[in-house]
């Protein structure tokens, strides 16, 4: 296995890696730094949340910057709000020990614009956003795009999933010029084939990691069969036998989303919830109280889940199966992650079995039944 600094990573970046516990890079990692520092390129990377995507391409744009032009000269596009500021974060640490001063803004809605806008006034060379507060700063002319040279789309595939097409689309013609774009998906669906073919060229270098599994290898998934009258009590004992670790509970609607957490609190559990009604304050209340392990247990909608990196996730229940394919993926995704194993558990109805023999086969992966 090759080394950060074989990949092309300069010394100044190696200490700051080390300092967040990564010491030998990823198969996503050795896949794409070397391309994106060699050549200006355009570049597609198909690749599941955990996998280390944000050193892949955080590292080649960091090492692109040129730090004495106080211009934006990257953008970095990603679905919600938490991993906007988790990627600039992380970029942040990236940097603690080289020479230059790189200074990153993220921008994003559920914080006060004129902030951003305030802030944006600074030297700024990279900008982490989130499509619909960027569309609001660029038609203020709060932010200028003009310099920049490398394009980040970060779970495209997520992005599309929320509603983000028009936006993203507005942003790829504003961005044209002599940019590269880099895109990162989990799933290929046609709306990101679409993007790829109108924004993309022809010869932008393509790179898949676990190519045959949409889904994290370390995953171990299970089913249990059970009854619209017993499943709750199901549920109770399977979260009862785990009350060591942290996990997601899975549901489709946001009034399900409540009344599941209520009727958990009721139980016992430490719960909270996340949907799409929540203001962000509350939204970001929880998430703090579940990452500093307060809460052990969150439910959530597939939206709202979207983004949230929390490192140990022992397991993810599906309370309800989901309608679409890939959020199979992305909700089984927020366990296992860096390098972690981790369990997904589905509770199903007997009608469901058959979509359940879908989702394996489509997935190719393997869901055995378990009895509680």
């Amino acid at each position: 296995m090759p080394s950060f600094i074989e990949l092309g990573v300069e010394k100044g970046y190696l200490k700051g890696l080390q300092e967040l516990g990564i010491k030998n890079p990823t198969e996503i990692q050795i896949k794409t730094i070397p391309n994106l520092l060699k050549s200006k390129t355009d570049f597609i990377g198909q690749a599941q949340t955990g996998t280390g995507k944000t050193a892949a391409f955080g590292i080649p744009i960091l090492q692109r910057i040129d730090a004495s032009r106080p211009v934006i000269q990257a953008l970095i596009l990603s679905p919600t709000r938490e991993l906007a500021q988790q990627i600039k974060k992380q970029l942040f640490k990236f940097t603690k020990y080289i020479d230059e001063k790189i200074f990153i803004e993220a921008i994003y809605g559920g914080e006060k614009i004129e902030k951003q806008i305030n802030n944006l006034k600074r030297p700024t060379h990279i900008v982490v956003a989130t499509p619909g507060r960027l569309i609001d700063l660029i038609e203020r002319g709060e932010v200028n795009l003009k310099n920049i040279t490398t394009l980040v789309l970060d779970e495209a595939d997520e992005m599309l999933s929320m509603g983000f097409k028009l936006e993203l689309n507005r942003i790829l013609r504003y961005t044209g010029g002599a940019r590269n774009t880099w895109l990162f998906s989990a799933t290929m669906p046609e709306e990101i084939q679409f993007i790829i073919k109108k924004y993309m060229s022809p010869k932008a270098i393509r790179v898949e990691v676990n190519k045959n599994s949409q889904v994290n290898e370390n995953i171990t998934h299970r089913f249990i069969l059970t009854s619209i009258k017993e499943k709750f009590d199901v549920l109770v004992q399977l979260l009862e036998g785990r009350e060591e670790e942290r996990g997601i509970i899975f549901c489709r609607t946001k009034a399900g989303t409540r009344n599941l957490t209520e009727k958990l609190k009721e139980e016992g559990f430490s719960v909270g919830a996340l949907e799409g009604d929540m203001q962000q304050k509350e939204r970001d209340k929880v998430m703090r109280a579940f990452k500093n392990e307060s809460l052990q247990i969150l439910v959530s909608t597939d939206v709202s889940a979207r983004g949230i990196d929390v490192h140990n996730l022992g397991y993810v229940i599906h309370h309800q199966i989901p309608e679409k394919l890939e959020y199979y993926t992305h909700r089984s995704g927020r366990t296992a992650r860096a390098g972690k194993t981790g369990l997904s558990f589905a509770l199903i109805m007997p009608a469901e079995v058959e979509k359940l023999r879908e989702i394996q086969k489509k997935l190719n992966i393997e869901i055995k039944e378990i009895k509680i």
